[in-house]
């Protein structure tokens, strides 16, 4: 069994029993533990009685659809990562799926070695100690009046705190990362999305709304749009460890 694999517990939901087979057999062969799942009723139910690591949810979903089995499982737990599996490819559905919480949207036919790589990706941003994770990561980041804590997705405000998804505090982060520089909108979607197409476009700016919001007590913080280039933000005092 593979070590970096063996502790990691997939909720797998998918209604095409080949396809749940296929890649129950092909997960399990990474070494991963699978529970499987074949409508959304099952699928939070199994949720609710299992302590999975991540959640791999077809969208379309006898009974109770991944959208809204992804909305329930949030309302669970704000921060476990999910992946959507979908035949659609149209621009709504995939905004749509970054609406209700997925961390990744892998649309069908697609090869077992994406979705690998894909959870791989998703585990080293989102569980402590994954195998290929950075020991010696920055996880705090002090600017202005705010403190953002990656490693617990909170930006705090002296005794305000606001919780974070895991999207809006990694692209929080890059931006703290690179404070008071402008970044290319491109290379922020790559960093966060994994790659820079319409759809991501559409999402980013969403989420760089958010994050205003939040930062918007503090005048001195802010988020700035570069025409043409990308974002910069704005802010006093160093970040720190």
């Amino acid at each position: 069994m593979n070590s970096e694999t063996n502790s990691i517990k997939i909720l797998l939901v998918e209604d095409d029993a080949n396809l749940c087979l296929v890649l129950q057999d092909y997960l399990e062969l990474l070494g991963y533990q699978v529970v499987v799942g074949h409508d959304g009723e099952e699928g939070m139910a199994l949720f609710r009685s299992h302590a999975v690591n991540l959640c791999v949810l077809d969208v379309m979903l006898p009974k109770l659809d991944g959208f809204s089995l992804a909305s329930a499982i949030r309302a669970q737990n704000s921060q476990i990562p999910i992946i959507f599996l979908t035949a659609k490819s149209l621009k709504e559905d995939r905004l749509k799926g970054f609406a209700h919480g997925c961390d990744d949207y892998i649309t069908k036919p697609f090869s077992t070695q994406e979705l690998n790589l894909r959870i791989k990706a998703i585990l080293r941003r989102c569980i402590r100690n994954f195998p290929g994770t950075e020991a010696a990561e920055q996880r705090s980041f002090q600017f202005g009046s705010f403190l953002l804590d990656t490693q617990n997705l909170t930006l705090a405000r002296g005794v305000v705190i606001q919780n974070l998804t895991r999207k809006e505090a990694s692209l929080l982060k890059v931006l703290c990362e690179n404070k008071n520089k402008v970044l290319a909108r491109d290379m922020v979607q790559k960093t966060i999305w994994g790659e820079t197409d319409y759809f991501v476009s559409r999402s980013m700016d969403v989420f760089i709304a958010r994050l205003r919001k939040y930062l918007k007590d503090d005048p001195a913080v802010k988020i700035v749009n570069v025409h043409g280039v990308g974002f910069m933000l704005e802010a006093d005092n160093e970040t720190t460890q």
